[in-house]
């Protein structure tokens, strides 16, 4: 029976014709195997996950495989972008049983879903070995297993639990997470551990923070040197923007080659701060091409931003985006051709696994080389080069990808999920704000950054649009909708944290009191409903399905933990709408992070980027003016901008915005009022007198 065809989900829906006979996650697959006696397979992947895409291929869409399955379990599929909840408690279970965890997730459950064997990725030899042997146990050794299922959800229960010690996060200890940070620093290739290396960006955002407030070279120079290595490696995209979720190798040469919303979202907001601090021009470039990537390739015309592109092209990792030296040279020429092979260390031999012939001697039908193919990144600096040398080089680009798009396309997965595109919105108008105030009209590319900034502009406001109208149901949100329709899930924490941050920060972009509106009540609902006694939160409201456990992370991974990003939220609306039990509430929530920001600052990224903000002030920036995009009040404001402020500009006492309430025009001058944790200095008409009360 294909239970998965009506699913919103694109990884479910990659499983719909599978021999399986699949279940989602429902109250009734559960009382099915209570009925038939017997354990549930629970398959937790995500749809561009490339293991996910091998494990189906090999197993689940194998007929024998397929046949032991539904004979002795209950099959469950789960997308864990569409249920982080789901994800996260066996997750949970799944590293306290192996001490490792990813995707695809394989757990075996009892019927009321208690984890009794938990996994990852199987080959079709070892699974089918693991299905007979845990069918035979569970028939046969029923009390042991049981009993080991009690000892995975004490675990998990202990590991998920809320009501530990609780700090003030102070100067000392985001001092702490900075140094650590810095003692952990790979000094040879950038970034932090080793293979695989993940893009650090909230922590890179914690140390311009820790920058701008301590003046440490340190901070800034870990930052500047992370992005440059990323940027120039094969993490990055050198044709078309944005970044793989990783690097297989320590360093950054080798992408996994899954393209994720929420890293590209967070990492443009890494460059553009970086770029907005020191006018870095790498990172001027980086943030340009990244936000097109955005606006361009994921933001869907209408809607919202698309979760990813997969791994995979055709079944094979890579096979979109790897070159040889003779296919530069069949695109561009023989000169340009081994110009283009210098500059993005192209060889012979290779930098990625190379791929058999299927066509001519040296270029097969999918694009391949009988040589080694390389990943196109950046072996000599571009940015500082001479014009004749940029001028080749966007050439090059050009005409390489014009080639590129040609060839065989990575799926996208085209869900919206809720958090994620609340953290594209927060970094696309952090982005908006930055380009009115560094770009020029005699620069050379000002009228390519223009429309690229027209195009983002009109990406977050649909995005925001498609969220308030689309995703918000009966004053609850929802976590993820497809091609316009809403599906079921409810919000989590992380949801309504990154969308309220996203409202807030468009409130400030267009002065519309709507969104602050809107913001107010996700956070009013997140007090409501996923507070915790201690001032933290769970990340599933109270009146949400109860699983084996309620989970209450408060560790930033591969997103903002739900806590760190409710806290920022939380911040930020408190500094917009002066009302300070949301300050409160924000500051007790980092009270129950704060014991391990200084002992593992590279998992409380986040929290620490908000905890710089609550340490600045925030401040608090009014521009009453009539030209809230141009006055050079605004410009000022938004280039000296303290950690974490807010700034708001429009005329006088405009409806909805509270930061322009009971704030006049003085002397018929356009006027700048800072405040900082609620408590005002005088108001100045000259960008002298603003800059030396935010410096």
């Amino acid at each position: 029976m294909n239970r998965l065809a009506q699913a919103t989900s694109p990884y479910l829906l990659q499983h719909a014709d599978n021999p399986v006979d699949w279940w989602p996650w429902c109250d009734e697959a559960f009382a099915e195997a209570k009925r038939r006696d017997v354990p549930v397979l629970i398959s937790v992947g995500y749809a561009a996950c490339h293991w996910c895409h091998v494990m189906a291929h090999e197993s689940f869409e194998d007929e024998t495989v397929g046949a032991l399955v539904n004979a002795g379990f209950v099959a469950i599929k789960v997308d864990r972008e569409e249920r982080p909840d789901v994800d996260a408690v066996y997750m949970t279970a799944t590293q306290a049983m192996t001490g490792q965890g990813g995707w695809p997730m394989t757990v075996f459950a009892t019927p009321d879903g208690t984890p009794f064997f938990c996994g990852t990725y199987f080959p079709k030899p070892n699974f089918v070995r693991l299905l007979e042997s845990v069918g035979t146990a569970w028939r046969e050794q029923r009390e042991a297993v049981l009993r080991q299922g009690a000892a995975v959800v004490e675990a998990i229960g202990g590991a998920q639990a809320v009501g530990g010690p609780t700090a003030p996060l102070t100067a000392g200890l985001l001092d702490a997470a900075a140094d650590q940070l810095a003692a952990e620093y790979d000094e040879t290739n950038a970034g932090f551990g080793g293979a695989p290396k993940f893009p650090p960006h909230m922590n890179l955002l914690f140390l311009l923070r820790h920058h701008q407030r301590t003046g440490s070279a340190r901070s800034l120079e870990i930052v500047r040197h992370t992005a440059e290595a990323m940027a120039r490696g094969g993490l990055h995209d050198q044709l078309a923007g944005g970044f793989a979720r990783y690097s297989v190798d320590a360093h950054w040469t080798v992408p996994h080659f899954e393209k994720m919303l929420y890293d590209n979202a967070l990492l443009l907001r890494v460059y553009t701060q970086l770029w907005r601090l020191t006018g870095d021009p790498l990172a001027r470039r980086v943030a340009r091409d990244t936000a097109r990537f955005l606006a361009d390739e994921l933001h869907r015309p209408g809607g919202g931003f698309a979760s990813a592109l997969d791994a995979d092209t055709d079944g094979v990792e890579g096979l979109t985006y790897v070159w040889t030296p003779t296919q530069l040279v069949a695109v561009l020429g023989e000169d340009d051709g081994r110009f283009a092979a210098d500059l993005f260390d192209v060889t012979e031999v290779g930098t990625f696994e190379p791929r058999p012939a299927a066509g001519s001697d040296d270029v097969d039908a999918a694009g391949h080389g009988t040589a080694g193919t390389s990943v196109l990144r950046l072996a000599r600096d571009v940015d500082d080069a001479d014009p004749e040398i940029r001028d080749r080089w966007r050439s090059v680009v050009g005409r390489l990808l014009a080639a590129r798009d040609t060839r065989p396309q990575p799926a996208r997965d085209d869900k919206v999920v809720a958090a994620w595109n609340g953290l594209a919105i927060t970094a696309l108008v952090e982005f908006l704000q930055v380009v009115a105030i560094r770009v020029t009209s005699d620069d050379e590319d000002a009228n390519l950054m223009d429309g690229i900034a027209i195009v983002a502009d009109g990406a977050l406001r649909e995005t925001a649009e498609h969220l308030a109208r689309v995703h918000l149901v009966d004053g609850r949100l929802r976590r993820a909708s497809r091609d316009g329709v809403v599906g079921e899930p409810a919000g989590v924490l992380e949801d309504h944290g990154c969308v309220a941050e996203a409202f807030c920060a468009l409130h400030q972009l267009t002065g519309e009191g709507r969104w602050l509106e809107l913001a107010g009540g996700l956070l009013d609902v997140a007090l409501a409903r996923f507070a915790a006694p201690d001032g933290g939160f769970y990340d599933t409201a109270d009146d949400a399905e109860r699983l084996v456990a309620r989970p209450a992370d408060p560790t930033d991974n591969a997103t903002p933990s739900g806590r760190s990003a409710i806290a920022a939220a939380l911040t930020a609306y408190a500094a917009l709408s002066g009302e300070t039990r949301y300050r409160e509430a924000a500051e007790a929530a980092l009270s129950t992070v704060a014991p391990i920001v200084g002992r593992h600052a590279r998992f409380t990224g986040y929290a620490a980027t908000t905890g710089e903000a609550l340490l600045s002030g925030p401040y608090e920036i009014a521009v009453v003016t009539d030209d809230p995009a141009g006055d050079p009040l605004v410009v000022a404001a938004h280039r000296h901008a303290p950690p974490g402020a807010v700034v708001v500009a429009g005329r006088p006492d405009q409806p909805g915005v509270p930061l322009l309430a009971d704030r006049p025009l003085v002397d018929g001058r356009p006027t700048a009022y800072v405040c900082r944790g609620f408590v005002c200095q005088r108001p100045v008409t000259s960008v002298d007198d603003l800059v030396a009360q935010l410096t």
